[in-house]
């Protein structure tokens, strides 16, 4: 059984960017760790700064009970991260791509309006865990931090260019930091290995144990790391026949197995650690990450346990950064078929964390960011259903999955996974907006909150069922790439005026020699160069210094070679702003096409030198030329 990719690849610039299928790696090691990576960008959801609260509060409050709520929550998350992972290696298709395919239009712009605000939660989780870390480790004030979380938006760009296994070392290298410094705090806090070891007994003490049992599993299975999983696994090329599919699938498993059980040991260690530091010594309030911080130094006798929280804090900020991004993408190119520039992209959505943290930092102060961050979890929470529903239908499917769809054992234990996390979210929603239904004056909130609440209820209802009702069909997802037309007409242009801009450099032979190749000897040619000397720049058409009259002279050495060789030339020179000059002379003589050079500079550069072939592309309707020099 074969299976065929779509032309319209999730996350394109990376896909299939990794090779496993190459000769050389006849080796089972070599072989097999090509395929170690893409579940470490996933796991980094699981220990960003949204969980923190929730581990702190479990294990200042109750010890080491809780700790089986973590396993449990770990098992829920491998089984459905293994299911999108599934999709991507199996359909070659993202979860947002499928979910466009499959449900009407409608029904998927509610779901894609869904997914951008749970990455918008995601990130603002983000945004203030990373503006909370450096507060505690530097003393820099909030406000200025979050600010200062708008600069790792180039970390990702640089990121995006260096490939994805550099990006995939990064995280991983993020993780370390995170990880060997809560090793280092279980390490002094010296927590009683025989109690907890009893934490993984199932219980639950009391009514406020199940609340924050229910925060635990609410906070762990982050519905963007579905859309991010389905996608990052297609970065490795894999052949399509079933033997290479299942060895993928089979890898990815191992994968996915290892990097959420270093999750899991992550957030089991700030449950230990705060059980073992504030539980056992009466301080069963600590909830948030500012007072964990305060607290650890005194109770641990040394300045570097809440040096080393306070750089955890900030490594699982910027780590969870890079993959919220990411998930972005590939839901706004999987729902809309739209691509965008990385760097705008990176940039709404930083924004979208960064003003509502701005707004509540300026009003409130510092005090409020905590339930701030407790808002973003409720938020995600919210989205959970409308990700994995879904996902579990896609999976289930025979008729796309063929022999890799899931056993009915599986869909079971899916299913009942699914229950559980979206009857908790519900609990969870539920208690958190009930003050806005006992208090008398809240007027028309209650009602616009309560049909909120009943129109997600019946869009959760309608994507669960409509499936069994109505077998999915592939509809036309509108690809990227049209398709192509079989009786194509071709109409040749021929061009009377052809504009050549000249930059007097050891080039200029080569740009005149691509201008003659696109007329011949009928057209003729208008020489432009631009004066920028000081003159120039202040007097325009009235300059009349020396570099003015130099450059006139090579212009008519240019145009008299040009008609000694049997060709109509002119010329025109332009002054002061080179780009918009080039198109204003291009205009006024009526060029049907413009030759221009490109240097080929990039990044700084372009700051530097300008982009001169950009800004005069975008001020012209005719043909551009741009010729690499």
């Amino acid at each position: 059984m074969k299976f065929t990719h779509h032309s319209d690849n999730s996350l394109s610039e990376v896909h299939q960017s990794i090779d496993t299928t190459r000769p050389n790696q006849k080796s089972k090691w070599k072989r097999a760790l090509a395929f170690i990576g893409p579940a470490y960008l996933v796991s980094v959801g699981y220990m960003d700064p949204g969980n923190w609260a929730t581990d702190l509060a479990g294990g200042s409050k109750f010890g080491y009970k809780l700790i089986w709520v973590l396993l449990m929550s770990n098992l829920m998350a491998l089984l459905l991260q293994s299911l999108a992972a599934r999709l991507g290696i199996v359909r070659g298709r993202d979860l947002a791509q499928v979910n466009r395919e499959s449900y009407p239009k409608s029904v998927n712009f509610v779901l894609y309006l869904l997914a951008e605000i749970a990455i918008a939660a995601t990130d603002l989780a983000e945004v203030l865990g990373m503006a909370i870390g450096l507060n505690l480790l530097t003393g820099l004030p909030l406000i200025w931090g979050v600010i200062i979380t708008v600069l790792d938006t180039f970390i990702l760009l640089f990121l995006q260019r260096m490939g994805m296994r550099v990006m995939e070392a990064f995280i991983v290298a993020l993780i370390l930091i995170i990880g060997v410094s809560f090793l280092i705090e279980i390490l002094l806090a010296k927590p009683d290995l025989q109690e907890m070891a009893q934490g993984f007994i199932p219980s639950i003490p009391n009514n406020e144990a199940l609340y924050i049992a229910i925060g635990i599993i609410g906070a762990t299975v982050m519905p963007h790391n579905l859309y991010l999983h389905s996608s990052i696994v297609q970065t490795r090329k894999i052949n399509r026949d079933e033997k290479s599919i299942r060895y993928a699938l089979k890898m990815n498993m191992v994968d996915s197995t290892i990097a959420l059980n270093l999750a899991f040991l992550v957030n089991a260690a700030i449950l230990v650690l705060a059980a073992a530091t504030f539980f056992k010594t009466g301080r069963t309030d600590v909830a948030q990450l500012e007072q964990a911080h305060e607290l650890l130094s005194p109770l641990l006798g040394t300045t570097l346990a809440s040096s080393l929280f306070a750089i955890a804090l900030i490594a699982a900020g910027q780590s969870s950064t890079v993959t919220g991004t990411l998930a972005g993408q590939i839901i706004m190119e999987g729902y809309l078929h739209l691509r965008i520039n990385p760097l705008l992209r990176r940039l709404i959505t930083r924004l979208a964390a960064i003003i509502p943290a701005l707004i509540v930092i300026l009003i409130y102060g510092d005090k409020e960011l905590d339930a701030l961050l407790i808002l973003s979890q409720v938020i995600l929470s919210l989205q959970l259903g409308f990700a994995i529903i879904p996902l579990i239908h896609f999976v289930s499917n025979k008729k796309t999955m063929g022999k890799f769809a899931i056993r009915p054992l599986t869909q079971i234990a899916a299913w009942f996974v699914t229950l559980i996390l979206v009857y908790l979210n519900i609990s969870m929603v539920t208690e958190e907006t009930r003050f806005v239904f006992e208090d008398p004056n809240s007027g028309i909130w209650k009602y616009v909150l309560l049909l909120t609440g009943l129109f997600f209820f019946g869009l959760l209802l309608y994507i669960s069922f409509q499936p069994l009702i109505h077998k999915f069909t592939i509809r036309d997802t509108h690809s990227i790439h049209p398709k192509p037309d079989a009786d194509m007409e071709f109409t040749i242009p021929e061009f009377a005026k052809i504009a050549v801009a000249l930059d007097f450099s050891k080039d200029d032979a080569k740009l005149i020699s691509y201008a003659l190749a696109q007329g011949k000897a009928h057209a003729s040619y208008l020489l432009i160069h631009v004066v920028e000397s000081v003159s120039a720049r202040l007097l325009g058409r009235e300059s009349d210094d020396h570099e003015t009259k130099e450059d006139e002279k090579r212009l008519l050495l240019y145009k008299n070679a040009l008609q000694e060789k049997g060709y109509k030339a002119e010329i025109a020179l332009g002054f002061d702003k080179r780009a918009s000059e080039i198109a204003r002379l291009t205009k006024e003589h009526e060029a049907d096409i413009l030759v221009i050079g490109a240097h080929g500079h990039s990044g700084i550069q372009d700051f530097i030198h300008g982009q001169t072939v950009n800004t005069v592309r975008h001020e012209l309707k005719i043909p551009v030329l741009v010729v690499n020099i």
